[in-house]
């Protein structure tokens, strides 16, 4: 029987205390051999649209897994979101389809915990102040997930629309710090101690020339399309760079191959892992004055080990639904 887990299923489901425990194991287990993440092939669609099928194994949770993720650039006149995805989780032991996930949810989540795992083993421990370029659903899970792994007292939060922002603070209530509206970018940056950049902009709407020794950034909003970013060269070439897999950034992250093409980077500079820093804690951050930088494009694995967790819980619960795909 394969499980069915609808949007609404996941949200009822969703402990973001295990995802991120499952995303951290997940990065060491890249880096020792024990998972498997190939850089995703790119499928051309019609009007400009790309299919990037994300693959990954894992042989602590016993499954491989396929994300579709469809990227279709024309869909906000459309009136639709710009990114879909349908995750499907196998058994790695009989091949069986266990679980079919709308991937909407698990992504912005998983993308949240990986920062978060980033920032725990990169950023400062008196870290104070969190940066958000973006307030949107990808924001409100970043607060949520950073504010779990540092002292944060103050958010700073820039966005091209008030009402946005307006949301943001509703939707993040619970969580007990300061919440402080920021007139620009170059606000956000040179006030935070940790940043993430949170929105899908083409060009760099951040500076290296406004860092500060000893921030932290996750570059986490750009799409997996290599003429996209959030941080131009400078600021690249400025920081410790971490990456979630040097395959998939050297293949898809437009922060990295635009980097390179300007002579900012090479491609030896795109090859210390976030599962290397956690695992061998002395390539990551090395000074309080080292300006790091996690490059987060997104990897397969991430969505596994999400989707693990998610059908172990639903299991337990009796959630979800159930079909018989071979009859």
């Amino acid at each position: 029987m394969t499980l069915i887990l609808t949007h609404s299923d996941i949200d009822a489901l969703i402990d973001r205390a295990a995802i991120y425990r499952a995303i951290e194991q997940a990065h060491i287990d890249l880096t020792t051999g024990d998972a498997v993440n190939p850089a995703p092939a790119q499928l051309p669609l019609i009007d400009g649209g790309t299919a990037l099928p994300m693959v990954a194994s894992s042989h602590r949770s016993g499954a491989s897994v396929v994300k579709m993720l469809s990227d279709m650039p024309l869909n906000g006149a459309r009136g639709l979101p710009s990114q879909r995805s349908t995750i499907m989780l196998l058994s790695a032991r009989t091949g069986e389809c266990e679980a079919v996930l709308d991937g909407r949810l698990i992504t912005a989540i998983r993308t949240a915990a990986a920062s978060a795992v980033a920032t725990a083993h990169l950023a400062r421990q008196e870290s104070s102040t969190l940066g958000l370029i973006g307030a949107g659903t990808l924001a409100v899970e970043h607060a949520r997930a950073i504010c779990a792994v540092r002292p944060i007292e103050k958010v700073l939060v820039w966005s091209r629309s008030a009402a946005t922002v307006d949301r943001f603070r509703y939707r993040t209530t619970g969580l007990d710090v300061q919440i402080e509206y920021a007139e620009s970018p170059r606000r956000v940056v040179s006030a935070a101690d940790i940043v993430c950049t949170l929105t899908p902009s083409q060009t760099p709407i951040i500076e290296g020339a406004w860092f500060r020794p000893g921030l932290h950034l996750n570059a986490v909003g750009a799409p997996p399309r290599p003429d996209h970013r959030e941080i131009d060269g400078p600021g690249m070439a400025d920081c410790r760079l971490i990456v979630d897999s040097t395959a998939t950034a050297l293949s898809k992250s437009g922060e990295v191959l635009l980097a390179i093409a300007e002579g900012y980077l090479t491609a030896a500079d795109v090859r210390v892992e976030l599962g290397d820093v956690i695992v061998a804690p002395q390539t990551g951050r090395r000074s309080d004055d080292e300006m790091t930088l996690f490059n987060s494009v997104g990897i397969g694995l991430q969505d596994l080990v999400t989707a693990r967790t998610l059908l172990d819980a639903a299991i337990a619960q009796g959630a979800g639904s159930t079909v018989l795909l071979n009859a």
